[in-house]
């Protein structure tokens, strides 16, 4: 499939939308429901933060993403008995990605209402479980289990967006966005941010736990995609506070 028709663009009265792909097949398929445009953007910016913390951390790991910034990222920690009561988890025994869930929607749950989730991994029982309770417009993933996938038919009366992604896609070098009819080109951020970048510790005591370096990886990722002007606080493996766009550059 070449081109996908989305439910409408930005606002509901800009129709007709879609999506499409000049060459090649889509990377992604709808297994349910009708995405709109800010959907499929926040589905496509938030899979790409959860890879690249995936990639850097080793961890399972997840975002809440609303328009088309992240309001929480996190990788899949174990979850205390404090940080169950402070975001509201019930599911018993929540898998490494579902902790990961858990954690990027408790950062700032105001902020995660109506929510894009992503997920760097297959979406098992135990996350399809922590999102259902969740006001959420989607999630986006590699894969489903079936159980998943029968628990988060059931959100939003069946009409609950599930995106799956392959994988293994490789989007193009360049980019292009038209804004009032001029055509806006340049080539992707392909920044790769890891541990390498943080060797060069400039304080006396150079001394970093991982612990700390982790929570730096995890807060420039989520920076990477966070509309500019932007700050990020990271403790203990999550976001936990991320100012997106801010119009005065004194933060």
């Amino acid at each position: 499939m070449t081109e996908l028709e989305l439910k409408y663009g930005c606002n509901p009265n800009q129709k007709p939308s879609r999506i499409f792909i000049d060459a090649g097949e889509l990377p992604v398929e709808v297994l349910n429901g009708k995405p709109g445009y800010i959907n499929f953007m926040d589905a496509l910016n938030g899979y790409q933060l959860v890879r690249e913390l995936k990639e850097a951390t080793g961890l399972p790991s997840a975002a809440s993403f609303k328009h088309v910034s992240p309001a929480g990222a996190a990788v899949g920690l174990p979850l205390s008995e404090l940080d169950r009561m402070m975001f509201f988890a019930d599911v018993v025994e929540p898998s490494p990605l579902a902790c990961a869930y858990i954690r990027a929607r408790g950062a700032d749950r105001v902020s995660s209402y109506g929510d894009w989730a992503a997920l760097s991994d297959v979406c098992d029982e135990e996350t399809a479980a922590a999102l259902v309770p969740e006001v959420s417009d989607g999630v986006i993933a590699p894969g489903y289990t079936e159980e998943a996938l029968r628990l988060l038919k059931t959100k939003r009366k069946g009409g609950y967006n599930i995106v799956q992604i392959e994988p293994g896609y490789i989007p193009r070098e360049v980019e292009r966005k038209d804004v009032y009819g001029v055509t806006f080109e340049q080539g992707r951020n392909n920044l790769k941010i890891g541990s390498d970048m943080l060797q060069n510790v400039v304080t006396k005591n150079n001394l970093m736990p991982q612990s700390a370096l982790r929570d730096l990886l995890i807060s420039l990722i989520t920076l990477k995609y966070t509309q500019s002007n932007s700050v990020c606080y990271v403790s203990g493996g999550q976001a936990i506070g991320i100012g997106a766009g801010q119009q005065s550059r004194i933060q």
